[in-house]
């Protein structure tokens, strides 16, 4: 158990050794603090060093066969150098190595851990007196690493940068900018439900407006009006006017009637909650995902599932580390007579099959009202069975 004492002595080595200049991850004094030895040190150097280098070279390629097949549409559509670099290539590669994160950690395990044995530096190991789960342990705590790193790139940097990204994918791209929509319906609160008949995001104004108040199933108030127009200076959110409108209010048998060319007031809406862009759920925060769909699910909007699964596979990726890193090093441990062949063979083959999975399940949740919760966590489910049974078959 880990002291006050020991704490405060940890953060006065931080502070020297960052004056220092030197690596603080590795400093011998917190493994050895930490219950680490050379030997989980050098295996925790091993994984991080191999995953690292396959993310580089992976990422390479990928940039490589992106940029081949978006060359024609990205030179046609005229965009300059910087946006291709800056808005695009230097966000594509952080969400692109953190979407593939597993995979990588479990190639990696499969990588190194079957160079490890074919070296006989396992056997010497277990010969040492190493059991199965203590070899486990600096595995899993290079996985830990990488699962928080993914969980918060994931959930609160990386989406930032989507926003650049999936704007130019849609300008530039696909060409899908989409300026204006009809027949806007939604229940923006409780009981309070606003139509638009064609509203022009690029002017942020609407014509064909109607808000009808209900308390239970009855109607309670219905306000119609020409024209409503989005106040972007406004300091408050939420802030619309709404001209040559007329307001009907409802009491009983009697009705009150005003009218004006002018009003300024507050609806909860926004004209971003018009408009559903492709990959929109990319671009949002762990936070904002959760707002969001609480208040689409509020308004009966449709297509609120493809959110959801993006928010569940924020908490089920990072997770995949540790299930990956169990069922590499379970299929590598063991010297193979015929070398890393069939461990990497198998390590592939069980990567893609992960990544077909999850693809799979996304798709029955979208169209076929699965749960999304299930839908993003499925492929751990079966994964996690897969690395308990060969947990189980692996010599300790």
């Amino acid at each position: 158990m880990i002291k006050k004492a020991d704490i405060l002595h940890f953060w006065e080595l931080i502070k020297t050794q960052t004056r220092k200049g030197k690596h603080l991850l590795f400093h011998s004094e917190i493994m050895r603090k930490l219950g680490f030895k050379k030997l989980d040190l050098y295996i925790i150097k091993k994984f991080l060093t191999t995953y690292f280098f396959l993310l580089l070279i992976v990422i390479v390629i990928a940039i490589i066969f992106d940029y081949n097949e978006k060359i024609d549409k990205i030179t046609s559509s005229h965009a300059t150098w910087s946006q291709i670099v800056f808005d695009y290539y230097a966000n594509f590669v952080p969400y692109f190595s953190n979407l593939f994160s597993p995979l990588f950690v479990f190639i990696a395990v499969i990588f190194f851990t079957t160079k490890l044995s074919s070296n006989s530096e396992i056997i010497a190991m277990k010969a040492a007196g190493m059991s199965f789960n203590r070899l486990l342990r600096p595995y899993m705590f290079s996985a830990t690493l990488i699962a928080v790193i993914t969980f918060f790139l994931g959930a609160y940097v990386i989406p930032k940068g989507n926003v650049e990204r999936v704007n130019f994918e849609n300008h530039y791209i696909k060409k899908r900018d989409i300026t204006a929509i009809d027949n806007i319906q939604m229940q923006v609160d409780t009981g309070v439900v606003a139509y638009i008949s064609h509203f022009d995001n690029q002017r942020k104004s609407g014509y064909g407006f109607f808000l009808d108040k209900f308390v239970g199933k009855k109607l309670v108030e219905h306000l119609t009006a020409k024209t409503i127009q989005y106040d972007t200076l406004a300091e408050k959110r939420y802030s619309w006017t709404v001209l040559t409108y007329q307001s009907r209010i409802l009491k009983g048998n009697k009705e009150q009637l005003t009218s004006g060319e002018r009003l300024d007031t507050v609806i909860m809406m926004e004209p971003q909650d018009f408009f559903y862009i492709k990959n929109q759920q990319e671009t949002m925060t762990v936070p904002e995902l959760r707002t969001f769909i609480d208040k689409q699910t509020m308004r009966g909007a449709a297509g609120v599932s493809m959110f959801e699964i993006e928010y569940h596979k924020r908490f089920a990726m990072p997770f995949a580390a540790f299930i990956l890193t169990l069922i590499g090093l379970t299929l590598s441990v063991e010297k193979r007579k015929n070398g890393m062949g069939t461990s990497i063979g198998l390590g592939v083959a069980l990567s893609f099959s992960y990544i077909l999975f999850q693809t799979v399940s996304a798709s029955f949740a979208i169209n076929s009202g699965w749960s999304p919760m299930l839908s993003a966590w499925l492929p751990n489910i079966i994964f996690a069975g897969i690395a308990f049974l060969l947990y189980r078959r692996t010599p300790q």
